[in-house]
C-alpha cells in the first residue's frame, strides 16, 4: 500500500479483506486475500481521476478477481459460461460489450472486461449511447486485466489490444475488428453500438447452443 494512502480507505480496504477472508475461508490465507485487495487499490490508482470512490472500487475489483480466481482453480464451480471482454483502455468497447451481453443473458452468464492499458473512466458518450438504450453503465470502470479473470474465463474476445491477452487451452478465443469509439462523434458510436450488438447477439446464440 501506497504512504500517501488516506487512513480512511485503509481502513474501508482492510474491513474488506476481512469480510472476503471469512467468505473465502478455507479456499484462501488471509494474507493472500489482503494481498489482493491492497494491489486492487494500488493498480486503480495508477489511473483513477477521480479517487472519492477508489477504495469502493477496489473492493469490487478484488472481490471480482478472488471469484475469477476460485473458478479457475476449481475451488467454487458455477454451471454459468464466463465470458471476458478485452480492449485497449476498457473504456468502450469492451465496456459496450460486457453491458450488451449481461443486458439479454442476465445471471446466465457471467461478464466481465478488462484493458491492457486501462483508461481513467469509461468514455462519457458511450455512457450516453447506452442509455439510450436504457443500459446503465454509469457505475462501470476501467480495470487492467488480469490472469486471474482469463483463466477463468470460457470465451475470451479480444478487440484492438493485439497479443496482450495470455493464451490458454480449453477456451473459445475471438478477435473482433472494430473501430475505438474514443475520439468518435455521438453518431459514430451509435453506430460502433449496433455492431457490437449484432455481435454479442450472435455469440449470445453461440454460447446458448
Amino acid at each position: 500500500m501506497a504512504a500517501d494512502t488516506p487512513p480512511l480507505d485503509t481502513q474501508v480496504l482492510q474491513h474488506t479483506a476481512d469480510d472476503l477472508a471469512r467468505q473465502y475461508e478455507g479456499m484462501f490465507s488471509a494474507e493472500t486475500i489482503e494481498r489482493y485487495v491492497f494491489e486492487s487499490y494500488t493498480t486503480l490508482s495508477r489511473t483513477a481521476r477521480i479517487r472519492d470512490h477508489l477504495a469502493i472500487l477496489a473492493e469490487r475489483f478484488a472481490a471480482d478477481r478472488l471469484r475469477a480466481l476460485a473458478l479457475a482453480q476449481g475451488t467454487i464451480e458455477t454451471t454459468v459460461p464466463q465470458v471476458l471482454f478485452v480492449c485497449v483502455h476498457n473504456v468502450g468497447r469492451s465496456q459496450i460489450a460486457s453491458a450488451l451481453l449481461a443486458h439479454y443473458a442476465g445471471d446466465r452468464v457471467e461478464v466481465r472486461s478488462a484493458g491492457s492499458l486501462p483508461g481513467s473512466e469509461v468514455h462519457p458518450l458511450v455512457i450516453d449511447a447506452l442509455a439510450e438504450r436504457h443500459i446503465d453503465l454509469s457505475g462501470a470502470f476501467p480495470k487492467p486485466l488480469t490472469d486471474d479473470v482469463v483463466r477463468a474465463a470460457d470465451y475470451v474476445i479480444t478487440m484492438g489490444c493485439g497479443d496482450a491477452c495470455p493464451i490458454y487451452p480449453g477456451k473459445r478465443y475471438l478477435d473482433w475488428e472494430l473501430a475505438d469509439p474514443a475520439e468518435e462523434t455521438p453518431e459514430r458510436i451509435r453506430e460502433i453500438v449496433d455492431q457490437i450488438d449484432d455481435r454479442v447477439r450472435a455469440l449470445w446464440t453461440e454460447i446458448q447452443n
